[in-house]
């Protein structure tokens, strides 16, 4: 089984859908079906149902993820360690982050360069679908994420950062004239959905606005991208 096999399968369990895990992995969705179509042919068994509609990891399937996500992440720490001991470093901290502002964050990498010079710092991109699952999957050390985070399995560090809440828009939109946006002037108007967990959304774009009136959701989207 080839590494990439092995990535393609383990990225579309957690996306369960093929376009995203294609752009996450910067190949044509065509080469994830035929990934897939290939793993299933050497188990003789479906590993997803797929359907117009959704996309579903089958038991077999899921047995075969559970089994391989320790084995991949062993992988890739075993040529982490190879890497920095050709680097001449100790160690490496992997920092997941939502964000794409990390010129912002710039003077606490350097801080912590300055504080551990044999450490190498890797920044991760994590999508909106499933901002934790990379952590819980010790994929990365620590993650950048927006609050609230309610996960009572994870811990909450402190805020090194505070942004402003803006709304992108095109630039026909009959808002877009406006010199300030209340949540009251985006009901029923359509707006971008996919966010997890569902308080996440809630915190940035409630469900209705002040007067009751619903804020609808539109099509979801996995990063900024």
């Amino acid at each position: 089984m080839e590494l990439r096999d092995v990535e393609v399968l383990l990225t579309l369990a957690e996306e369960l859908h093929f376009g995203r895990t294609a752009e996450r992995l910067h190949i044509t969705t065509g080469r994830v079906s035929q990934c897939i179509k290939a793993l299933e042919r050497r188990v003789g068994a479906a590993l997803f149902e797929r359907t117009s509609r959704r996309v579903v990891l089958t038991p077999i399937g899921q047995q075969l993820v559970d089994d391989l996500r320790p084995v991949h992440r062993e992988l890739h720490q075993s040529l982490q360690r190879a890497e920095q001991a050709a680097k001449g470093t100790t160690g490496v901290l992997r920092v997941g982050m939502i964000a794409v502002n990390v010129s912002d964050l710039q003077p606490f990498f350097d801080a912590f360069a300055a504080a551990r010079p044999g450490v190498d710092v890797q920044i991760r991109t994590i999508g909106f679908a499933d901002p934790f699952a990379a952590l819980r999957a010790g994929e990365i050390d620590v993650a950048m994420l927006w609050l609230p985070v309610q996960e009572p399995d994870l811990t909450v560090g402190p805020v090194i950062h505070i942004e402003p809440v803006v709304l992108a828009l095109a630039a026909a939109h009959p808002l877009a004239q406006q010199e300030s946006v209340s949540y009251e002037d985006l009901a029923d108007q359509v707006t971008i959905g996919g966010c997890k967990p569902g308080y996440w959304r809630e915190a940035m774009v409630p469900s209705r606005a002040p007067s009751g009136r619903p804020i609808p959701v539109g099509p979801p989207a996995s990063d900024f991208l």
